[in-house]
């Protein structure tokens, strides 16, 4: 048992009214120990619960992400085109509506942006349909790849994937925590707002919570990203709602979009089976008109937008349409397939 744990597990594990907050460097040394497997299963489990009943304040989660960047994996800065576009989606997928966020991510290496997601497998609590299983669907294979192999398609492609089991072991081995104790505890936050890059990026993180949207303002602030975009998006992910306003936050800025000025809004698309998904992603990729071509473009038009590719929102939408149609978004799929694939046989 390490007692230097039991210490900082008894501060915020002490109740409503006597607990206290972890200063920034006693929340890395926790993670580091956690990580490490200093503290004991009881420690861990007990640590993980009590900080979630307290909720985690912006200078504990900016302390975590410190022992993230002292033990976890760094991409060195590549050539890229611009800053790089880190997306920050709940690890633990979807299970109620269909996700775009692999459709946004080709598009965006297609119009010329530099993209990285990371993910794990299934991961509780909620055990939805992960990136990488749709990845996969779609015939790209990001299991087994070294952090230097991800580098380099990062700056063939525009387009990189973190797997967390093979570029992240120790927190990856956190996951069994998430299932015994049946909820998503602060660390899972950190899912939304680790950049493991070294060099300029522009994070875009997913949240559910208007809450979670105030503490990590206040974390970029700790940490000094100053280019930054949460979304108040579909199951705490990156993916616009068409249904109600989207709410985004660009560095300080509040930007409201309405899918129904451009006459894409309409209910969100059900998550059927994962075939079902791909086919529908197969659909868009061709050109071809599906039930997900509304939320495609709604969210490839804005982000296109957002990032700088189009002049205003309505351009955004008509040229991802343009690149969905021409056929160069499968083009960007089929090239990273063929560069992928015969790295990780």
């Amino acid at each position: 048992m390490s007692h230097e744990f039991r210490e900082l597990l008894k501060k915020v594990g002490s109740g409503a009214h006597t607990h206290k907050d972890l200063t920034r460097a006693e929340a890395a040394t926790a993670t580091r120990m956690i990580l490490a497997g200093e503290a004991t299963p009881a420690q861990i489990g007990a640590f993980l619960i009590a900080h979630r009943i307290k909720r985690p304040t912006a200078e504990e989660l900016a302390g975590m992400l410190d022992a993230y960047e002292e033990h976890g994996p760094l991409l060195p800065e590549r050539d890229l085109p611009g800053p790089l576009i880190i997306f920050g989606h709940p690890y633990d997928g979807r299970s109620r509506t269909a996700p775009v966020g692999v459709l946004v991510a080709l598009l965006l290496a297609a119009a010329g942006s530099a993209v990285l997601l990371h993910g794990s497998g299934l991961c509780p609590t909620k055990y939805g349909l992960p990136l990488e299983a749709i990845w996969r669907g779609l015939g790209v294979e990001w299991r087994g790849l070294s952090l230097g192999r991800v580098g380099q398609l990062l700056e063939q492609t525009g387009l990189g994937f973190l797997y967390l089991p093979d570029c992240f072991p120790q927190a990856q081995a956190l996951m069994d925590y998430r299932d015994q104790i049946g909820k998503r505890p602060p660390l899972a936050t950190l899912e939304l707002v680790w950049t493991p890059y070294s060099g300029p990026f522009h994070l875009i993180a997913g949240y559910v919570h208007p809450p979670t949207e105030a503490t990590m303002i206040e974390l970029f602030a700790l940490r000094g990203i100053p280019t930054f975009t949460t979304v108040k998006g579909l199951e705490g992910s990156c993916d616009l709602p068409r249904d109600r306003v989207a709410i985004l936050n660009h560095s300080g800025e509040r930007l409201l979009l309405k899918a129904r000025d451009y006459d894409l809004a309409g209910s969100e698309i059900p998550l059927g089976s994962s075939e079902d998904l791909i086919q529908q992603l197969r659909q868009v990729l061709a050109g071809e008109p599906c039930d997900l071509s509304p939320a495609a473009l709604w969210n490839g038009g804005s982000y296109l937008w957002h990032l700088g590719h189009a002049q205003s929102l309505k351009d955004g939408i008509q040229l991802a349409q343009e690149l969905f149609g021409s056929g160069r978004v499968l083009d960007k799929l089929q090239q990273l397939a063929h560069r992928v694939q015969p790295s990780y046989l």
